[in-house]
């Protein structure tokens, strides 16, 4: 026989259990097959429900690419802006109502082209939302130009020479222009965006976490599945993310190590 404590217990976690249902819209996500966003979303819907974060109280901020349909993928409050404007539109609404939980959501060539001017600035003023930069080092709702973070000679419709820009590195970035807390995550690992995502959600500043992640459709060479699961490893266990410099040199040193890079400490 169930003890009316016990009954209640049950209720409670039933309820949780069905939140993670809940997070997620009816709308079908109009991304391919196989793309690694469909990791990153599910990262992030277990993120909402394991924090049990009432969804009247998070809201998805979006600007253009494939990226920028995140909101309709969710059953939170979205907004779908402009190229580039992701970052000052999350801060607005963080302004307006910062008893919200605000997830701000975009990829290489939204955030770091167009876009890239305003990551100075959020990270200086230290504003408490949480930047989800989803890397594939290419455009892929244009039909795979190279983006920013594209590595030098690598070839595509748009540059079938090989690119000659120099990358740039978006953790680094992070890193030199003060951002309280920063991660690095791969899409092929959800339950690590999922532990990550908390605790930089529970941290009162700004969090941008840089996620790897694949384009099955434009890029056969660079960012595949095969390569990252290569590529990618977590943080040694004896690494300290509150210890500034040695994220930097962490971060010089291996493109690939993925974890909490940095962490301001109390």
């Amino acid at each position: 026989m169930k003890t009316p404590g016990r009954d209640l217990a049950d209720k409670v976690a039933a309820i949780k259990n069905a939140h993670v249902f809940d997070v997620r819209s009816s709308s079908l996500p109009t991304w391919c097959p196989g793309c690694g966003y469909f990791g990153i979303h599910q990262g992030l819907n277990a993120c909402i429900r394991e924090l049990g974060v009432p969804l009247h109280e998070v809201i998805t901020v979006s600007g253009i690419g494939c990226a920028g349909r995140y909101p309709f993928f969710t059953k939170t409050y979205g907004l779908h802006t402009v190229h580039g404007r992701t970052l000052p539109v999350a801060t607005g609404v963080k302004m307006a109502n910062p008893d919200l939980t605000v997830y701000a959501v975009g990829g290489d060539g939204d955030g770091l082209a167009i876009g890239g001017g305003h990551l100075p600035h959020v990270a200086r003023r230290d504003v408490n939302i949480n930047y989800l930069l989803f890397d594939n080092s290419i455009y892929g709702l244009t039909k795979g130009q190279p983006s920013p973070s594209s590595p030098v000679g690598m070839k595509s419709k748009a540059s079938p020479f090989g690119t000659h820009d120099k990358p740039l590195n978006a953790t680094l970035l992070a890193l030199t222009y003060g951002a309280s807390f920063v991660a690095r995550l791969f899409a092929g690992d959800p339950e690590g965006i999922t532990r990550v995502l908390k605790e930089g959600t529970q941290h009162p500043g700004f969090a941008i976490f840089h996620i790897y992640t694949s384009c099955v459709t434009f890029d056969k060479t660079f960012k595949t599945w095969a390569n990252l699961k290569k590529w990618v490893h977590p943080l040694p266990d004896d690494y300290d993310p509150t210890d500034y410099k040695q994220a930097f040199n962490r971060v010089l040193e291996d493109d690939f190590c993925t974890g909490v890079i940095y962490r301001r400490g109390e």
